[in-house]
Order: structure tokens, then sequence, then C-alpha cells
């Protein structure tokens, strides 16, 4: 119901609408709203920037935030006046107001009002970014903003200030709620009035935090991604706590006296202990926080956790002894107890302090003791009780003693060196190890001891960038001006800084002996080195002082030999250590920056005098790796890595080197058929008619692998096919019946009346064997019926001899064909056996790549001058013209032009 202000204050002494007196009125009304009044206010407060959203502003201009703000002041308003409040008067700010106050309030009611909310305006203009509030108030907003904060309001904990302040304020329930409901559960009929009111707004308060819950955004545990959407978030909350919390806020208490006091609903007031996590929680918070003195904050908790199992036991305890009736008070421990002149008897009548504390005494003891002293147990469930409790004790105080010792003896630096050491010494006394390296290994580990060497410690759980950020603020700039690694670039630099290792070293320990292998490579951050020199007769000699920026092993890394020269250590050092496989590594992906260490290396940018002996050592390593680049260059070509390609032949890798066959990239890439890597290859300036071992050029590759594209395009660049014997290679070919390849071959200059060991060409293999469509591509291709092997026989006599007709009949019409096109040299045919061809180009054979033109094939005539009209005229070349060799020598006689041979038809003047 409400009352207004004006009415109760200048009204009668009766309120005539509700037949109450004032008096009576005010006493309800504090009463019954007071509790609940309490935590609105404090809900209001602590929770206010979390309920109220930027999104739950509407349209419409009634319905905003102000006055969302309005409506919890106006709660404030109707019940600031209730006698009893005794709130806290707050600093003024000296706002304004924008209205003038309602003529039936009061003058106080208007101070306390705009004290409270000032302050309260300030903390929420402050997360909320509210410039100005307006005090109109409207029930639509109210309903509009509850409606628009359940579709779209996510609480974000590790962003909102406020539910930070709201966990804070959780916890201190929490904290009370978990000695209270043992104490609740234990004293229930001796407790005062104002705990169970004061318990009524703790449950609320925790009915205010389970709604939060259904708004939280959490972390999911696989993919650690914020989940925000209202959906999955109930769902969690559902399945994990959300039916326990809401059972532990029900007024157990009243459903106790409801159902007619039966004692098996008390039980279930100890479902409000799952709130104890929340206190569990904050305290594995407070172990992670480095503000707070770990030793500190575990001994707390410590101490904690023993004063709450006491409590709770405590508790137990007189609950048991309430549990018989008034007249066997007797047959209890607290009802028997008598300490000095005092007894117990009647306890119930005992003022509640006594009897917690004395309930506490009895619960330390039996767990301080062996759980019979001056208060021991009586009946048979106190002794079962108490059975249990010492058991549990034993427990307890083996935790707490071993977390204690742990904590004292865990944390010693001193304790650990002490502890290493130890484990050193049975070591080397187990190796029988001698007196120096003993006294080196002790130093080495005292020195890590005295500096506070725990790198390798400090940062293991720190994720791999941040360590290489800091890696790289401490360590590059000492290797960055190491001279051998002058000209690398930056990345390159990087790589190495990110990997190396800070060490100490002592003065007189050796780090790299002379002769041995080494696996490690050091750079000098501080501190003084020298090079020796140990000869056969053990006679040392200084070969260089190693100061800062300077580095040692890379010699025997680089070269893979063994080390040069001992180093020992002058004055105390700290150095970084690389390995050499991450070296390597390093190398293997920035090639040419390794290239630039070797060059560095060999030109003797760290030390003409100790290089000059090692010279040919470092000028083998570069061929070798030279080598190993040309593999990398192949492989590229071979799968069709054109942009490693590049990078490759860009950082100083030659294209035309070959492998162990012989093969350079631009064979690799034919038999592939990788076009643009082929024409990439051409604008290197690779050899397009590089025969490898086996007498395989890029054209045979490309025509062998059925690459008709990369084949045209060797072609028309001038590429030849050249084939070791020739007619042996086509006999094979016809004698498998590969007309693909045969096809690709005949049409890419090969000669088809090649001849094997037999003299035998591919026509004679055809006729032999009945090869009727081999037979037609080598006679379309030129191939001479008249051809004689070493016994006499033509093509026609095989055909004759194989009886396939229709291959005798295509040879007889060749025959005729050949003999009418060339009457006048049917014999000159015969006895040269075959016809001559040749390729005519219409550049000069110096023309670059980017200048030459197509050419055209033509049959040899007699005479040079026909060759150049025929020529002329195909090619449409204007002038007087001569023909010229490859090596531009001019040719006067068609006789002196061979079978298959590159001419080019030039004006004279040129």
């Amino acid at each position: 119901m409400h009352v207004p202000i004006k009415q109760i204050k200048a009204g009668s002494d009766v309120d005539n609408s509700t037949g109450m007196s004032r008096d009576a009125f005010v006493s309800t009304a504090r009463d019954f709203l007071f509790p609940i009044y309490c935590t609105i206010r404090t809900c209001a407060i602590f929770g206010g920037a979390i309920i109220l959203h930027p999104s739950l502003e509407s349209e419409r201009g009634d319905i905003s935030i102000e006055n969302d703000l309005d409506w919890l002041l106006k709660i404030d308003c109707s019940v600031g006046k209730m006698p009893g409040n005794g709130r806290r008067e707050e600093e003024r700010n000296g706002i304004e107001r924008d209205e003038e106050e309602e003529e039936f309030e009061v003058e106080e009611v208007r101070e306390r009002l705009q004290s409270s909310r000032a302050s309260r305006f300030n903390l929420l203009n402050k997360e909320l970014q509210v410039e100005s509030f307006r005090r109109k108030f409207s029930r639509e907003s109210v309903v509009n903003g509850f409606r628009d904060l359940s579709k779209g309001m996510v609480i974000y904990p590790d962003q909102s200030r406020w539910y930070r302040a709201w966990t804070h304020f959780i916890l201190v329930w929490a904290i009370y709620s978990s000695f209270f409901t043992p104490l609740e559960f234990g004293f229930f009929r001796g407790l005062p009035n104002k705990l169970f009111i004061l318990d009524i707004v703790g449950q609320v308060a925790f009915l205010v935090d389970i709604i939060l819950q259904f708004f939280l955004a959490y972390r999911d545990t696989q993919t650690y991604k914020i989940v925000h959407k209202h959906t999955p978030i109930a769902l969690r909350y559902l399945k994990s706590s959300f039916v326990i919390d809401l059972l532990g806020c029900l007024p157990w208490d009243v459903i106790y006296k409801a159902s007619g006091n039966k004692e098996e609903l008390r039980y279930l007031l100890w479902i409000r202990l799952s709130r104890v996590r929340k206190v569990t929680e904050f305290f594995q918070k407070l172990e992670k926080d480095i503000r707070i003195n770990y030793l500190f904050t575990r001994i707390i908790k410590l101490i904690v956790v023993e004063l709450y199992c006491t409590h709770t036991a405590a508790c137990i305890f007189y609950y048991l002894a309430t549990t018989l009736p008034a007249e066997q008070e007797g047959y209890t421990w607290i009802g028997s107890l008598q300490l000095g002149e005092y007894r117990f008897t009647h306890f119930r009548q005992i003022d509640l302090w006594t009897r917690y504390i004395t309930s506490l005494y009895f619960a330390v003891v039996t767990m301080a003791t062996v759980g019979y002293g001056d208060v021991h147990a009586v009946n048979l469930r106190e002794m079962i009780f108490i059975m249990i409790f010492v058991s549990f004790d034993m427990i307890l105080g083996a935790y707490l003693i071993g977390n204690m010792t742990a904590l004292i003896v865990k944390g010693s630096k001193t304790v650990r060196f002490r502890d290493r050491m130890t484990d050193l010494t049975k070591y080397m006394n187990r190796n029988r190890l001698g007196r120096d390296i003993r006294n080196q290994i002790k130093g080495h580990v005292r020195l890590q001891y005295e500096s506070s060497y725990t790198e390798a410690s400090v940062l293991q759980d720190i994720p791999i960038s941040i360590r290489a950020k800091i890696s790289q603020t401490l360590y590059k700039p000492y290797i960055e001006n190491v001279p051998l690694f002058e000209g690398c670039s930056s990345e390159f630099i990087n790589q190495i800084v990110i990997r190396v290792h800070e060490e100490f070293f002592l003065p007189g320990e050796v780090i790299m002996e002379q002769g041995n292998v080494v696996d490690q490579l050091y750079f000098v951050c501080h501190g003084n080195l020298e090079e020796v020199s140990i000869g056969a007769d053990g006679l040392e000699e200084t070969v260089s002082n190693l100061e800062p920026n300077s580095l040692f092993g890379e010699i025997s890394i680089l070269c893979n030999i063994p080390q040069p020269y001992t180093v020992r250590v002058c004055e105390l050092c700290r150095l970084l250590r690389l390995d050499k496989q991450s070296f390597s590594n390093i190398l293997d992906i920035y090639f040419n920056d390794g290239r630039r260490i070797l060059n560095n290396l060999l030109q003797g940018k760290e030390s003409n005098v100790r290089l000059k002996q090692l010279e040919s050592d470092i000028t083998f390593h570069i061929g070798k790796q030279e080598s190993e680049l040309a593999l990398r260059v192949n492989s590229a070509a071979y799968h069709g890595d054109v942009h490693q390609l590049k990078s490759l032949i860009r950082a100083g890798a030659d294209p035309k080197k070959t492998d162990y066959d012989g093969r350079s990239p631009m064979h690799l890439a034919a038999s592939r058929g990788y076009e643009e890597i082929t024409l990439f290859l051409i604008q290197e300036g690779v050899d397009i008619n590089a025969s490898d071992k086996f007498g395989n050029t890029p054209l045979v590759e490309a025509l062998k692998n059925g690459h008709d594209r990369v084949g045209s395009i060797l072609a028309r660049e001038g590429a030849a096919l050249k084939i070791e014997e020739a007619g042996s290679f086509l006999c094979s070919v016809v004698a498998k019946g590969d007309s693909d390849f045969l096809k690709r071959i005949l049409a890419n200059g090969i000669d088809p009346n090649s001849k094997d060991y037999d003299h035998r060409t591919p026509l004679h293999v055809a006729a032999s064997e009945g090869l009727y469509l081999m037979a037609v591509l080598l006679l379309d291709a030129g191939a001479s019926v008249f051809s004689k092997d070493r016994w006499g026989n033509t093509p026609l006599d095989e055909a004759r001899i194989c009886g396939n007709k229709n291959l005798i009949k295509l040879l007889e019409d060749a025959k005729s064909s050949q003999l009418s096109k060339f009457p006048d040299f049917s014999q000159e045919i015969t006895d040269k056996s075959h016809l001559r061809k040749c390729t005519v180009f219409p550049f000069h054979p110096s023309y670059p790549g980017d200048q030459r033109k197509h050419g055209i094939m033509l049959w040899v005539p007699k005479t040079i001058d026909k060759l150049i009209k025929e020529a002329t005229e195909h090619l449409d070349f204007p002038g007087c013209s001569c023909i010229l060799s490859e090596d531009a020598g001019k040719i006067l006689d068609a006789d002196m032009i061979t079978d298959g041979q590159k001419l080019y038809l030039v004006n004279q003047t040129q």
C-alpha cells in the first residue's frame, strides 16, 4: 500500500484508509519493509551500473536511463523517513535541482535525497557517461528497460568495474553465510531475531546474484573465447550450480515452522555451505596476486580453514546436546559440564555468547588433543561424532603442518642452492672427478647463485612471443654489431637473437679446446677472453683477444672442421650461446645471409691473420654450399616452385649449374612441363641446348614426357633436337610403336633417314614389323624408300618379306612419288640414301632473343641461289640476301649445308 508522506506527517493519529495508527503503521512498515529496502538500496548502489545499460534507452523521450534512476531514487524517497534507518550523511556536491520539489515533501527528506542523489550521480555518471538526468518518472520506462535488459545486456567480468565491486559485496555475504549457516543450524532456538532479518537480506542479495549469473559472459574452456550469447550462458549456469544456489536462497526456517517443526528439513540448511566456493575462489585469486606476500596469504588461508572447521564442529556439538529433551540435559556434554564451581545445568537458559564459546572450546580442545580432556562426550551420539571429528582432525592437522612446513622451506633460495650443490657433490664423488674440474663446477654453480641467474626459470611460463621481445630488447645490440653479420638482414638477426641463451663464466675457465668438435656458437657481451693456439710441443701462442661484440666457434661450425683454437676466459664474462643446429636451421632459411656470412668470413672481417691458414677450408666449404644451392635450385624447378626459384637466383644461385647427372633446371622444368619456369630460365640465359650425362637436351625431355607447349617454346627460341645415335633411337621408338612420340620428334626436325649400326632406317623397322601407321608418319616426314641396310635391302624389300599388302602398296606409291619429284636425281638420292633439310631464320644470328622471329624449314636444293630464292619467297624477306651459318659465316655452296642445320637469311649490307 502506498501512503504519502504528507498524509502520514500532517494527518491524524489514525489513518482512515487503513484503520491503523501512525505509530502502528510506521512500526509495521519498518519491520516488513526495512530488510527489503536495505537490499534494494545496496543493489542499486553496487549493481546499478550493471542493470542500467545504454541499450535501455528507448526511442521515446520519456523512457530512458534517467527515468529508471529516478525510479530507484523515488524508492529511496518513499522509505527514507522510516525510523531507525540510520543512513550515513554523504558529502554534498552542490548539484542544482532541475525541477522544484513536490510541495508535500519536507525539507529534511529533500536534503537527504539530494545528498544521496549527488553521490550516486557521480558514481553512475563516471561509468555510464551520463551528462544530465531528468527526474520524470514513467512506469513504462521501467517495464521497457527491463525488457531490453533481458535481450541485450551482457556483463563482462574483466571489464566491468561495478561487477567487480558486486563480487566483493557478495563475497562479504558469502563469508557471513558460511559462518552463519552452522550457527543457525546449531543455535536455531537461541538466536536473536535481528540475525534472522539480516539473513533475509543476505538471501535477497544472493537472489540478485543468481539473476546476474544469467547475464555474465564467460571464457570457453576449449576455445578460450569469450561467450556472450545469452543461451549458452544460461545453459551453462543451469547445468552447473543454479539448482544449488536457488535451494540455498529458500527460507528454510520458515518452511521448517510451516511444516510442523520437522527436524529433517533443518538439515537442508547445509545446502548454503555451497557458498564457501566463493570464499575459496577469493583465496585462489589472492594467492596469484603478486602484490601480496604469498607466505602471508597461505598462512591466513590455513588459519581460516582451521577456524572454520572448529566453528562448524562447535555448532554441531551444541546441536547434539539440544536433540535431547530438557529433562535429560544431564546426559549431554554441556549439561554435565562443571568448570570449577560453575555448573551448566539448564544450559538453554545461558546467554548465547557463553554457550558458543563453551562449544568452541570443546571443539578446539578436541582437535588439539586426543579427544578426551576436561570436556568429553557423554552419550552415544556425541561419542560417534567425536570419533569422526578426531579422525578428520588427524587429516586436517597433517594438511596444516605439511603446508606450513612447505611454505617455510620451499621458498628458500639458499636451500635450493644447498640441495643442488649436494647432488653435484655426490655426482662428482661417484665419478671420481679431479680437483680442477670440481672447483670449476662449484664455482660456476656459486656464480649462478650469487648473480641470481634464473632466466630460464623466470621466463619458462612466458609466451614465446613475449620472450622474443624480451630477447630482442636485451641481446640485439650485441648481435647486430658482430662484424661477421655485417650486411645481414634484420630478420636474420632477430632469429639469432630469440634463440640465444645467457651464460656466465669465471676467469680461467676453458670454454672450447683446440681440436674438439664444436656445436655451440658464443657471442661476447661483457668481459674478455683469449684465443690460444697450442703447438705440437705444447707451447701456447695467443692468437687474439675477444672483447664485447666478438664471437667464437663460427669457423668450426660454418666450415665443419675441428675447433682451431682454445678459448679461455680472462675475466668474468657474460656470453650468449647459440646451438649449432639452431644456427644451421636459420642459415637454411636465410641462405642469402648465409652466403654473405661466408663472404665476410673469407674476406677476413674478423681477423686476416687467423683466417689465412684456413682460407682453403673456407673456400672448399663455399664451393660445397654452392653445390647444395644448385641442388635446391633444381629441386625448386622440379616441383614447379617459381617463387622459391626466383628467390634462390636473386640470392646468388647460378641457374646454369648442373647436378651430378649434368641436368640443369631447364632439363627438369621441361620434363615436368612448367611453362612459366621454362620462360623464366630462358630469360636468365640458361642454355636450351645443353645435354646431360645421358645426351638428353631440354627439348628431348619435353617431347619424351608429352609437353608439346614447352617443346614449342624451346623450338621457337632456337632449341635443336640433338640426339646422339639418332638412328638407333628412332628405330627403338618405331619398334615400340609410340606413334605420338614419333610424331613429336619428327615435327621438331629429327632426320627420319637416320641409320643405326646395321644401316637400317626407321622405315626399315616399320616395314619389317608391318607397322603401317609408323610408315605413314615416316614417309610424311621425308623418309626415303631407296635407303639400303647392310644387306642391301630397302624398306620395300622388307615389306614384301613381311607380306603386308597395304604396306607394300604404300611404299610402292611412295617410290613412284619420290621418283617423279626428283627425276634427275633419283640415282643420286639412291646413292646418298636420304635428302637434307634445313631451318632458315629471317634475322642475324647475333640478334638478342627479343628481336628474333620464326623461321621456316626447307629441303636443301642443289644450289645456294635456289635456297635463297625459296627462303625469300616464303619469309617475304626484302632486298638482296645471303645465307649465314650459326657462326655468322657466309655459305657459298649448298653442299656445305648439313642435314638439320640452322641458317640465317640476312641482307648483303648486314
